[in-house]
């Protein structure tokens, strides 16, 4: 099956190449890639493989004898055996973590094994993510497990099918080779199967690939592993744009800074609509470091991150965010920051003035501009461009911080919301609305005060006694929060069920009087209302998400994997194709599931009930609980 792949490594040809066959970690100067071997796992089995991403290396799907179809994938998916005409290597590259300069990171477990040519002639590089240790990594094994690979394979391709720019991942391979793992950082380690991930993407080079020339800095005295090589960032640049950008090549081949300079601008456009659409969908990254940043605009390294469910344009997916770096709301900001070192790190091909002139004037623009068009979509105003929508999409946005409101599911409601709606119908679209909104039950759960009050009480004291001490262990805004949450837990004390859905219908028809105002006004301006309402459903249908990858899904599937039933995995695998639809076919398959799961063990019984809960469902209370590091 796997025959069908066509390699042709243009990476490898293009940049440096590490001489060193020294496999232990170690610094790679003077190159972008150093060679490696995959580490073999015992017993590799398939977890599940996405077709539509395999159809991109011209992989069909094997309708002879799929059985040995999968044994295959497992077995060089794993890195068992490597594929004939990959080349597996290790990409050298830097980055700023946390907003500090870390130093040499790279491919730490992660292995380029090739670039395969695409049935329409286009170019796929392959990795293996998970396959064991390269010269970058560090302290740790270059082993992933079932459930950070599970995740990254689910939202590779829930991402794709939303509409937006990501790396793909064709399989999941996992094994009876364990690694220890401490789950919760709380010293209680334990051991858990090597899993791998086949990912694909036009490239994995990354912000992070053009900072291994960067003296050292001035706050953490880290240096990258090529220091005044200015050559191999010619080399780079030459390579990304004429590969990835061919026709700025093309318009500016006699003018190097001209070339650079367009670079900059596509990329610089390019994050700022990625970026947009994450806002729109509620999807958090999690860790924005500059080695997380991809060089052709896509969604890379799925780690900490997550869906929004409740809106709150503070929130963090990250546990390990202590300081709330990147946050939902400071996305945009973050990656404009990104940019602003990826600009840096172009010096002296792209001067800085050049570069700074760019990201001031075109990234903030193409950002606001891509997130109000697809915010139009997202409420259906498909006839007017009209000033005032910018603001009713905020006041939409506080409406629903105010009540707590699923983001996901109150966009999908509003379609059916519609201007000559009679009373009762209206109140039944109210009801469902409000029923999106967060119980008194949850919002407890949500305000529950996190600090010992002692503690809190130490730490104030601190703040007005010692403030450079309190600096060292503390922030300003955590204590704030901390504050804000007893305020909020005890006035939720004295909260009733019917005084909350009171005020929440309250806030909601605020709104939808606006919204109704700004709906009618669409109509005025069209010949056929009929026509554009149904144009309208059918646009917001496209542009708002019924299934989105709830780290409740995720975490169903990844507990019945790790009881070695997969089908959960290639159920959700499945829903997720399909985004923007009813998943009725779906239902049937699962209720079928159910019934032939009846004899399954206790632990994948008790599992199953806790997955009957509807996919397209706010999440289940159990679910806050949840820490994703």
């Amino acid at each position: 099956w796997l025959g069908a792949l066509r390699f042709d490594n243009l990476a490898l040809r293009s940049l440096p190449v590490d001489a060193s066959e020294e496999s232990g970690p170690r610094t790679v100067p003077g190159a972008c890639f150093a060679r490696v071997r995959p580490s073999p796992l015992q017993n590799p089995r398939l977890v599940a493989m996405s077709l539509p991403a395999l159809a991109l290396l011209g992989l069909e799907a094997p309708a002879a004898d799929p059985a040995a179809a999968e044994a295959e994938a497992a077995l060089f998916f794993s890195g068992n055996r490597v594929p004939a005409g990959a080349e597996p290597a290790a990409h050298c590259y830097c980055g700023h973590q946390f907003g500090s300069f870390a130093g040499q990171l790279g491919d730490g477990a992660a292995m380029y094994l090739g670039e395969v040519l695409g049935p329409r002639g286009e170019r796929w590089e392959i990795q293996l993510k998970g396959a064991g240790i390269t010269p970058f990594s560090r302290q740790a094994d270059g082993r992933k497990v079932l459930r950070s690979s599970i995740r990254e394979f689910l939202c590779s391709e829930a991402m794709f099918h939303l509409g937006i720019p990501t790396t793909r991942a064709g399989t999941c391979v996992t094994s009876d080779s364990k690694v220890l793992r401490d789950v919760f950082y709380d010293g209680n380690p334990k051991n858990e199967r090597c899993t791998v991930v086949l990912r694909i993407a036009s490239t994995f080079i990354r912000f992070g690939s053009f900072e291994i020339f960067k003296p050292p800095d001035e706050y953490t005295g880290r240096k990258g592993p090529s220091v005044n090589r200015n050559d191999i960032r010619i080399q780079m640049l030459d390579y990304v744009i004429s590969t990835f950008y061919p026709e700025i090549q093309e318009a500016y081949s006699d003018n190097t800074i001209q070339r650079n300079a367009a670079f900059f601008k596509e990329i610089t456009k390019r994050t700022a609509r990625l970026v947009a659409e994450w806002q729109c969908v509620g999807f958090c990254h999690g860790v924005l470091n500059t080695d997380n940043m991809s060089i052709v605009g896509l969604t890379i390294d799925y780690g900490p991150f997550g869906f929004m469910d409740r809106y709150d344009p503070e929130h963090v997916c990250n546990g390990s965010d202590n300081t709330g770096r990147y946050a939902y709301n400071k996305q945009p900001e973050i990656c404009k920051w990104n940019l602003g070192k990826l600009a840096e790190a172009l010096v002296p091909e792209l001067p800085l003035e050049i570069s700074q002139l760019i990201l001031e004037e075109e990234y903030d623009a193409e950002f606001e501009k891509h997130y109000l068009q697809k915010m139009r979509k997202k409420l259906g105003l498909i006839q007017l461009e009209l000033e005032e929508d910018s603001k009713l999409v905020s006041e939409l946005l506080e409406t629903m911080h105010l009540t707590a409101g699923d983001f996901t599911n109150i966009f999908y409601l509003l379609s059916s919301f519609s201007v000559d709606m009679d009373p009762s119908k209206f109140e039944d679209f109210l009801e469902e609305l409000t029923s999106q909104c967060a119980s008194v039950e949850e919002l407890k759960v949500v305000f529950k005060p996190q600090m010992d009050p002692r503690q809190l009480s130490m730490m104030l004291m601190l703040a007005q006694s010692n403030p450079q001490l309190f600096a060292l262990i503390g922030t300003k805004a955590n204590i704030n929060k901390e504050l804000e949450r007893i305020d909020e837990f005890s006035k939720l004390q004295q909260l009733t069920s019917d005084d909350l859905l009171s005020r929440n219908k309250r806030h909601w028809k605020e709104w939808l009087e606006k919204y109704r105002v700004r709906l009618q006004k669409e109509i005025e301006s069209v010949g056929n209302a009929d026509a554009w309402n149904t144009e309208r459903v059918k646009v917001m249908n496209s542009n708002n998400p019924k299934y989105i990858l709830r780290n409740y899904i995720a975490q169903n599937a990844i507990e019945a994997a790790e009881n070695g039933d997969f089908s959960e995995v290639r159920n959700v695998l499945k829903l997720l194709e399909h985004p923007f639809q009813e998943a009725e076919g779906f239902q049937e398959v699962k209720e079928d599931a159910e019934e032939e799961g009846a004899t399954a063990t206790a632990a994948v019984c008790s599992q199953e009930t806790r997955s009957r809960q509807s996919y397209c469902s706010k999440p289940p209370l159990w679910a806050s609980e949840l820490c994703v590091t």
